[in-house]
């Protein structure tokens, strides 16, 4: 029981809740009297291509899980992101296509792997739809496991409710088909976000509805985004992808609020420096950590040395990429050429001109620096916002 106790304690230890008190231990103790390892089940629907730091939380907890030689379930909700997960919404969610749901999932596992072990003795990947496109008389037996009054206590539902706001039965089925997946994969731990705990707990109840013993819960804060404010999310583009290049990275974990530091240290599980560091530096380190966890040493180096060289000596990038634009009349349309070279629309083009945003040879453009002749363009360099920078080629 000791070994389980501790085991417990340092698994919750920045963990927002462990549900229900002492679930946790007992569970690992049960484990270790049937030399079996526990199944620790985590849902992620393919709503997005694409896992940020706020994913990875959740993914280092499984991974210590792995360490004390527990077996995770990775679930890819590609049945569940049909009807999308209406947590901590006010709204509906858009319905996702079929093939934008498929491709989503496909970086999903790969993604993944940068934090979790995918060795199969500790690793299992399963899709939910396996088990969700089931008989009509199956779904009956599922809803009847919970009634309207326990889904109308959450509070987003409720507070929808109230609004008289549309709440769809298909989103009232969601927390449902969540549980069932706890039943399907026979899950004696699950985790989540604090969003999540609502989910969570209804899955226990349909577990015992079905006979089999109820998980415990293990639920994780949800991190910050790049503002320091609101949860991390592709939405807010607050978010720092775990695949993005490494001066993105960089240049983007410096932006955040020095008042934010302490729980990225804390949830990303990043050793801090010495109590003296100043803030600037503190978040230097903080960034060389993150890069050097999800690409390696050298590249966090080179991204500290291109932020310093761009940033704090204003000086061009080491290594510039050629962009190959065509020119009309002896003039360059530089939305055209923008849009070209950095792969955004030319109405973001015109914006960012107008906002001063566009840099060409370190000088800042206006609204009406639309065309521009060749001969100021060619083999220059152009800035786009802070860190994007391209050589203008005229072919």
């Amino acid at each position: 029981m000791a070994s389980a106790g501790s085991d417990a304690a340092f698994l919750a230890r920045n963990a927002a809740e462990s549900l229900p008190a002492g679930g946790l231990a007992h569970k690992l103790e049960q484990a270790a009297q049937a030399g079996r390892p526990l199944r620790v089940k985590l849902g992620l629907d393919p709503t997005a291509p694409d896992i940020h730091l706020g994913h990875t939380v959740v993914l280092q907890k499984l991974r210590e899980f792995q360490d004390l030689g527990h077996r995770v379930v990775l679930i890819v909700g590609d049945y569940t992101a049909r009807v999308g997960d209406p947590s901590g919404r006010s709204d509906t969610r858009p319905v996702l296509t079929g093939e934008e749901i498929e491709a989503n999932a496909r970086t999903y596992e790969q993604q993944a792997f940068k934090v979790i072990d995918p060795d199969p003795e500790r690793y299992e990947l399963r899709f939910n739809g396996e088990w969700l496109d089931m008989r009509m008389e199956e779904l009956f037996r599922l809803t009847r496991t919970t009634t309207v009054a326990q889904l109308l206590d959450r509070e987003d539902f409720a507070t929808r409710y109230a609004a008289r706001a549309p709440i769809s039965i298909l989103e009232l089925l969601y927390p449902l088909m969540q549980g069932y997946d706890s039943v399907a994969v026979r899950s004696d731990v699950e985790l989540g976000g604090t969003d999540q705990t609502f989910n969570l707990l209804l899955a226990r109840d349909i577990q015992r509805h079905y006979g089999l013993p109820e998980q415990a819960v293990l639920t994780l804060p949800i991190l910050p985004g790049t503002d320091g404010v609101d949860k991390m999310s592709k939405t807010k583009g607050n978010q720092i992808g775990i695949s993005e290049p490494p001066e993105e990275m960089f240049g983007k974990t410096m932006r955040l609020p020095d008042e934010a530091m302490d729980g990225w240290f804390d949830l990303l599980a990043v050793e801090r420096p010495a109590e003296a560091t100043a803030p600037r530096d503190a978040k230097r380190a903080l960034a060389r950590a993150i890069i050097t966890r999800f690409h390696d040493t050298g590249a966090a180096e080179r991204a500290q040395a291109h932020f310093d060289r761009v940033f704090v000596e204003h000086e061009l990038p080491a290594e510039i990429d050629d962009s190959a634009i065509d020119a009309q009349d002896g003039l360059v349309h530089l939305p055209a050429a923008l849009a070209s070279a950095f792969g955004v629309s030319r109405s973001e083009a015109r914006r960012l001109l107008a906002q001063g945003g566009v840099k060409l040879a370190g000088e800042p453009l206006g609204a009406a620096d639309l065309d521009l002749p060749v001969a100021r363009v060619d083999g220059v360099v152009v800035q786009l916002g802070r860190r994007q920078f391209r050589r203008l080629r005229v072919r």
